[in-house]
């Protein structure tokens, strides 16, 4: 049997598992309260985690890095300088402690987007960088789980073997899977063969020749995945065959913030709220206490949908909002923001 998500209502699943796959970096496990019931997802996708801290449940967007069909998700946690969410994970989430979760979400998957054919194979490279490994690593086990025969190349960037989130799950599948090539290139190599240096277009040259072949999935930190892009630009790469991660949250305080008011009603509560014109609608909401989920703040995960009954805002982001939803005026409060009196409403 296949777990049942709520629509967009959080469900509880139970923490069954955590361990360390760097000094700082966990895997946890999820699974339902009482059945051993499979999850189905589209292999690169993320889930928005909600944790409650200090009295207050706090969302975040982790992408998945278990195989679809197994009865547990996983997610693979970096700590993160003033992380509330992720650094609480890591330290103080225990085993069979309970989470909030909302349903996989996201473009950026190998199911939507499947690596084109060349010379009768399809052929991807798979590039990341830290905490970036997840979601390209979910999309290999996915290929290979299947024996779909994808010729896959892995270019993962790190500092040291010590600190490559799966190096020896990695090595393994090198060794076993003739579809997967690891190529890791490290600041330090320590012992080990694998080469010293920053990515850039010699690089990835070097360690990927046939690139031009394949179907590029990348994900990382952002300036990491800017200087990819660039680097395959500059190289001549196809970009409609580039797909990448793009849940970066923007931070939107104080950002083209005036000083001329505006007023928020939310009829469902009652209440009104005094903002600023220019101010993201997710932040006036959040900061009255109201009951919206924002988890990736960056418009594609869809958590904090509501609809805007009156009144006008600006929205860079439609994500996961159908046209009648957009007709309708649904909008995605992280990233919209205020250009008048509103009426809004939550859920």
């Amino acid at each position: 049997m296949f777990f049942e998500w709520q629509g967009t209502q959080p469900v509880t699943l139970r923490c069954i598992d955590k361990y360390h796959e760097t000094t700082d970096t966990v895997s946890v496990k999820l699974a339902d309260l009482s059945e051993s019931l499979l999850f189905e997802f589209k292999a690169g996708q993320f889930i928005s985690l909600g944790i409650e801290i200090d009295g207050k449940m706090e969302f975040r967007a982790y992408s998945l890095s278990s195989l679809s069909g197994e009865d547990c998700l996983q997610l693979t946690i970096k700590r993160v300088d003033g992380g509330k969410v992720s650094n609480y994970i890591i330290d103080k989430l225990l085993i069979g402690d309970t989470v909030q979760a909302l349903p996989p979400a996201g473009e950026f998957n190998c199911i939507d987007h499947p690596p084109k054919m060349h010379g009768g194979k399809q052929k991807a490279l798979l590039i990341s960088a830290g905490c970036g490994i997840t979601p390209v690593f979910a999309m290999a086990k996915q290929w290979l789980s299947n024996e779909q025969g994808v010729d896959i190349e892995f270019l993962h960037i790190a500092r040291s073997p010590q600190e490559t989130i799966y190096f020896d799950l990695l090595e393994t599948y090198h060794s076993v899977y003739p579809d997967f090539n690891l190529k890791l290139l490290l600041k330090n190599c320590g012992e080990t063969l694998y080469p010293e240096g920053r990515l850039n277009t010699e690089w990835l040259q070097e360690l990927v020749p046939d690139f031009h072949d394949r179907t590029v999935y990348l994900c990382g930190p952002s300036q990491f995945m800017l200087d990819v892009h660039h680097y395959l630009n500059e190289l001549g790469f196809e970009m409609a065959n580039f797909y990448q991660e793009s849940f970066t949250p923007t931070d939107t305080k104080g950002a083209n913030v005036s000083n001329e008011s505006a007023q928020i009603f939310v009829p469902d509560f009652a209440k009104t709220i005094d903002a600023n014109k220019g101010e993201a609608l997710a932040d006036a909401l959040e900061s009255a206490g109201l009951p919206l989920i924002v988890a990736c703040r960056s418009g594609i995960c869809g958590s904090c949908k509501c609809k805007v009954s009156k009144g006008s805002v600006s929205s860079t982001s439609h994500e996961t909002l159908t046209p009648e939803e957009i007709e309708q005026g649904y909008v995605l409060a992280c990233s919209s923001t205020i250009e008048s009196d509103l009426e809004v409403q939550i859920g």
